[in-house]
């Protein structure tokens, strides 16, 4: 049976809201376009629930439980999410719907803020960043449409073509490199991937080239054979650069939705993943992924793909993503 989590008492002090998002208009734009499938998903729902909430009870908040799993937070970002919210009630009351909106958008806010550390970037160059994930979540494209990002930031940038496995991988990076107008070191298919990236941070180093980023393989014969790969690639970059790689953006999907994240633990582990780039956000409408990532893996969404153009990549901002997501 519902209950009512609302009585008479006393106003309450009000928690102070989060800020007015500080990001350029075009960014909230383009964020809130990429996610127009989940907000149409997630506002329907919370709609329904806003519109038929005159006091915040079990069964609003049951109801809301349901939106937040229809759209892929996963069942323990949205306990804690739910848990959190009919505290916030008993202690100060949340008198309508539109109230249980904008404290589900603190709370959501409040655990990407949790895991969005600002990005130590090495004092000279070059900064490596590695790419992983498995194939097929446009992880070589995402390496394309980054290094085009950083050249429209006047950063001097150089790909590596360490995916030597997959078939067509070398060629479809010569690709983006061109379309990027940068720089690309590379070896034949099947060739020792460490090498590449060997040869790729000696020339970064003689070029004092700002960015050095890493397409590594998606899939070898094992997940054990993959990650050994990896590990290798990493202890090269740290014998030739210590510090090196700076980053390790995990490539994710979102239409995956919970297989992302299963893979993001898989990668995480072996890894030393420091942050997500998160592709194809504007095809799903799954796109609370987000929070459960930052929630259950503790890592930030540091980019995401939000089309098929070079220029689809956008950084990825909490304030920006929550108020697109629930305007």
């Amino acid at each position: 049976m519902a209950f009512s989590l609302f009585g008479k008492r006393e106003t309450p002090t009000p928690d102070p809201e989060p800020p007015e998002p500080s990001a350029p208009r075009g960014l909230f734009d383009r964020m809130k376009q990429a996610v127009t499938r989940t907000r149409e998903s997630l506002s329907n729902s919370i709609s329904s629930v806003v519109a038929l909430t005159r006091e915040v009870d079990e069964a609003s908040l049951d109801d809301l439980e349901l939106a937040l799993l229809a759209c892929d937070i996963g069942s323990t970002t949205t306990n804690e999410i739910i848990t959190r919210l009919r505290d916030r009630a008993l202690r100060h009351g949340i008198s309508d719907g539109t109230q249980l909106k904008l404290q589900l958008k603190s709370e959501i806010l409040r655990i990407l803020n949790s895991v969005d550390a600002p990005i130590a970037h090495p004092a000279t160059p070059p900064e490596v960043i590695m790419m992983v994930g498995v194939n097929g979540t446009g992880k070589t494209t995402t390496s394309g449409k980054l290094a085009a990002l950083y050249r429209r930031e006047g950063k001097t940038v150089l790909l590596c073509a360490a995916d030597t496995f997959r078939a067509a991988a070398i060629e479809q990076l010569e690709v983006w490199a061109q379309r990027s107008n940068v720089d690309l070191i590379k070896t034949r298919q099947g060739g020792d991937p460490s090498a590449a990236l060997f040869d790729a941070l000696t020339a970064a180093k003689a070029r004092s080239t700002g960015i050095l980023l890493v397409d590594t393989a998606g899939r070898l014969h094992t997940k054990t054979d993959l990650m050994k790969e990896l590990d290798k690639m990493r202890r090269t970059a740290e014998r030739l650069l210590p510090g090196a790689p700076h980053q390790t953006l995990l490539v994710i999907d979102a239409t995956t939705g919970q297989n992302g994240l299963q893979q993001a633990r898989l990668f995480t582990e072996a890894a030393h993943v420091t942050g997500i780039v998160l592709t194809k956000l504007d095809g799903t409408a799954k796109g609370g992924i987000v929070v459960a990532i930052a929630h259950e893996l503790g890592l930030p969404v540091r980019y995401a793909g939000v089309g098929e153009k070079l220029e689809d990549i956008i950084p990825f901002d909490p304030t920006v993503f929550v108020d697109s997501l629930l305007d």
